[in-house]
């Protein structure tokens, strides 16, 4: 008897131990398991990632199939990969229309009383969301985050048969695109597409007075932090704010739990956020009902420092600050707009300060937040961009339509310390005479009202309309050449110019357009910084220099270099020749960090392998003019 007691013991441990076991393996094996949003982190959520099923809706008749009810469908795939990569399984990169997952959800056991937020980082381009037939929620965009609150459909405690619906169509012109290719195949700077759930599902149970978000503003001429609170309900409670240094208090303060709630914390002596010392302060948000009862706590962190432009420099901390950047389009072999792990975050910014970089321009995608995380952690300047290729911007309805996502950008991203500069838009040569100003101008001013911290930078490389900074995009090759057009820009600020003409110097290109319609002046002047936010781009494949002709189908700009002796000489030729203009030009971008599909012009092969001698490339990129960091 005995014996059989302790068999059973054993087999009873056993057993557990084998589900422990299963468990754990299954969070190892699950795609992207770490909190995706960690500047808004609690502890209490379910990660949703991992096998889907999903269906095709080519011509668009899920809706008339009833596809929102289903019950599964019979293709599999791995969220939240897009059904183009790779990692998702399904690898097919042919339009995609519509697409439609289904996958069960349930609301554990120890959420009740909460109100059950399903979160979706990212989804392209539009979505439905429907809980057991039932529509739940949508939203408009396919770069930013949303949260639906999926209480009622939950609060049994029982399974639930949750559909995703994402519809895109990028030949559109109404949306949104970036580098995703408008063309059946890839071609010159075009990229696969990317369609559907790309970044973490996820569900968190919140209060229904808990914390919605909140701006942070650092303010290190007065030495203070100021918070500003936002709330899902308001009905009395408090919240308190908490910063601190590791284990130390630097300051707390509570108020009101309400919108209209502003809370300053003194710090006597802040310690700043740059490159050379990304120093991070923990800030943690505590809301309590009006009985005393916490009901939400946030954990947050921010880093102290000043961005701004005066004259023709921009600063860092009240000190010239001179940008040495990468164009980093953050596409994956593997995972096209998404990353394979949160350490290829990491992994892309270490090699890019590995190569002597202080920052990257985010080129024409919205770049998730775990990649703003490590750029915070590790001292990396960053700009904020979107996806504006792809879209009329002369078109009233692509304005609305951008409008409210680089709302919800800013909103989102507004206090990440890397990120430096906004800017919207990438190359608008075409623009009309009305609508064109008119979005740009109403981009600047709300980008302002959100956000009063930093720059705003309207179109990079394109037609200024209202900026703070004036840049331009020029891949002549010949560095005496660029050093003589670029100086020769950055004395044009006395009074405006064709948009054209400025177009065809700047880079070399000549593309029939009519000139007549370029009748609004351009926003100049004569202080503001210059920046030349996309050079180089020079090609350089395996083999090259033993190639004849170089007739490889891969793509560049201008002659390829046929040795790698010629390569270097030119790379610094060009770098040489900014650095000699720094009182003019402030600043310069890169083009680019790694090979992107058939674009080969970067510092590293597109699996991140080293293409060169990196000691002789940080070397170069690491040149700084008089008076800089």
């Amino acid at each position: 008897m005995k014996f059989s007691i302790l068999n059973s013991q054993f087999s009873i441990r056993k057993a557990v131990g084998l589900l422990l076991f299963a468990a754990v393996s299954a969070v190892w094996a699950q795609p992207r398991p770490e909190y995706p949003r960690p500047q808004f982190e609690r502890q209490d959520w379910v990660n949703l990632n991992g096998q889907w099923s999903y269906t095709f809706d080519f011509v668009g008749s899920g809706v008339e199939r009833r596809f929102y009810e289903s019950k599964g469908f019979d293709g599999k795939i791995t969220v939240p990969f897009a059904p183009e990569s790779k990692l998702s399984g399904v690898e097919y990169t042919d339009f995609i229309n519509n697409i439609w997952y289904h996958r069960q959800i349930q609301m554990p056991a120890g959420w009740a009383g909460r109100n059950i937020m399903l979160n979706f980082q990212a989804v392209y381009y539009n979505s439905e969301v429907y809980v057991d037939g039932r529509l739940a929620g949508r939203h408009f965009g396919g770069s930013t985050g949303f949260a639906i609150d999926v209480t009622r459909f939950l609060k049994d405690g029982k399974a639930h048969d949750l559909v995703v619906h994402a519809y895109s169509d990028t030949r559109t012109t109404k949306q949104p695109a970036g580098k995703q290719n408008v063309r059946q195949s890839q071609f010159e700077c075009m990229y696969t597409r990317t369609t559907g759930i790309w970044q973490t599902v996820w569900m968190e149970p919140v209060d229904a007075k808990g914390l919605k978000n909140a701006q942070v503003i650092t303010d290190i001429d007065q030495k203070q932090v100021i918070v500003h609170p936002h709330f899902y309900a308001q009905d009395g409670g408090t919240i308190t704010v908490t910063l601190k240094d590791g284990a130390k208090v630097v300051a707390t303060k509570s108020a009101v739990a309400t919108d209209a709630s502003t809370l300053i914390l003194p710090v006597k002596a802040p310690k700043l956020w740059s490159p050379e010392s990304p120093f991070l302060y923990d800030l943690t948000y505590e809301v309590r009902d009006a009985q005393g009862n916490i009901v939400d706590k946030v954990a947050s962190y921010i880093g102290m420092r000043k961005f701004h432009c005066s004259g023709n420099k921009t600063y860092l901390n009240n000190e010239p600050f001179y940008q040495r950047l990468v164009l980093d389009q953050g596409f994956y072999p593997d995972g096209i707009w998404t990353a394979p792990s949160d350490e290829a975050l990491r992994r892309d910014i270490e090699l890019s300060m590995a190569a002597g970089f202080n920052g990257a321009r985010l080129h024409q995608k919205v770049f998730e937040e775990r990649f703003h995380y490590w750029a915070d952690k590790l001292g990396y300047i960053t700009w904020g961009e979107a996806p504006s290729w792809g879209m009329n911007a002369n078109d009233p309805e692509v304005a609305r339509n951008f409008t409210s996502e680089w709302t919800e950008e800013i909103v989102r991203d507004r206090n990440h310390p890397s990120i430096v500069i906004w800017t919207p838009m990438n190359e608008e040569w075409w623009p009309d005479r009305v609508q064109f100003p008119r979005f740009v101008s109403d981009l600047y001013d709300l980008t302002k009202q959100l956000d009063p911290t930093r720059p705003f930078h309207d179109v990079s490389g394109g037609a200024h309309v209202k900026t703070d900074i004036w840049s331009t995009h020029n891949y002549e090759q010949d560095p005496k050449r660029l050093q003589e057009i670029i100086y020769s820009n950055g004395k044009w600020f006395q009074a405006p110019h064709d948009p054209i003409d400025i177009y065809r110097t700047n880079t070399g290109f000549n593309r029939p357009t009519d000139v007549n319609r370029y009748d609004y002046p351009l926003y100049t002047e004569p202080t503001m910084p210059y920046i030349l936010d996309e050079f180089g781009g020079i090609k350089w494949v395996k083999g090259q220099d033993k190639a004849t002709g170089n007739s490889n189908a891969s793509w560049g700009y201008g002659e390829p270099p046929h040795s790698l002796e010629e390569f270097y000489a030119r790379l610094e030729g060009q770098v040489d020749a900014l650095m000699n203009i720094s009182d003019q030009v402030w600043g310069y971008c890169f083009t680019q960090l790694t090979d992107v599909e058939q674009e080969q012009n970067g510092v590293y092969f597109y699996d991140r392998t080293s293409k060169f001698d990196m000691n002789r490339i940080k070397a170069i990129f690491s040149k700084k003019p008089t008076n800089s960091k």
